[in-house]
């Protein structure tokens, strides 16, 4: 796995390096916003560590320029900040999880182990995922179903892309809370629901009659025949 942290606190930068460099993962860093920017875009990475605070540009304005550029890496996004309203911020700039500082690198390889296989599933063809008439374009970052485009937020992108990923079978609340929201341990149950009741608006007014089913007691699904 190739990931690109950028952090300009040299002792932590060097320890993060060698523990993913014993997990054998392949690490460039960059210690300034500017030069991680231009790396990222340049490079191909997988996943981009990325820390808050940072000389020449903070984490939130390079996760907009990224995802501007249509860089689809994983973004892990480092901070001292821990309030809701800070974490909120850092996933609304297009970050895919977020990790407080101090913590401890056992959580952060999980976390970079739990977006791998979000982001290089070890099946299908990862820049396309279809059901039926439904086509989500991970590269170009569209979906579509048919010759409708549907537009959604970061959230309902990441939900459909799990339904996507997973047709046909029910998914338990849980299992989405891990994949959408990175086991964000702030999150409610209640939240599922409401993005759920969300994308299925927005799937709705694309043409589709029914689409995701709950299975009451276990979860939710989306299958084929309603795609």
């Amino acid at each position: 796995m190739r990931i690109l942290l950028i952090e300009d606190d040299l002792r932590l930068s060097e320890l993060i390096c060698s523990v993913l460099e014993e997990e054998k993962f392949n690490v460039d860093k960059a210690d300034d916003g500017n030069t991680g920017l231009e790396l990222a875009i340049r490079d191909t990475y997988e996943i981009i560590i990325l820390d808050w605070m940072l000389p020449g540009r903070d984490g939130p304005s390079i996760c907009r320029a990224l995802r501007s550029a249509r860089i689809n890496s994983a973004i892990l996004m480092l901070t001292a900040r821990g309030q809701v309203e800070d974490r909120v911020a850092g996933l609304e700039s297009g970050a895919d999880d977020y990790l407080v500082k101090p913590f401890s690198f056992e959580e952060l390889i999980a976390r970079l182990h739990a977006l791998s296989r979000r982001f290089n599933p070890e099946s299908g063809d990862a820049s396309e995922l279809r059901l039926g008439t439904l086509v989500m374009d991970i590269k170009a970052h569209t979906i579509r179903r048919g010759d409708t485009p549907i537009e959604l937020t970061k959230k309902e992108w990441d939900l459909l892309e799990y339904f996507l990923r997973n047709p046909n079978q029910t998914l338990s609340r849980q299992s989405i809370m891990d994949y959408v929201w990175s086991y964000d341990r702030s999150v409610q149950p209640e939240m599922v629901d409401v993005y759920i009741s969300y994308l299925r608006q927005k799937l709705k007014s694309s043409g589709m009659e029914n689409p995701i089913t709950t299975v009451r007691g276990f979860g939710y699904k989306l299958e084929v025949g309603h795609a």
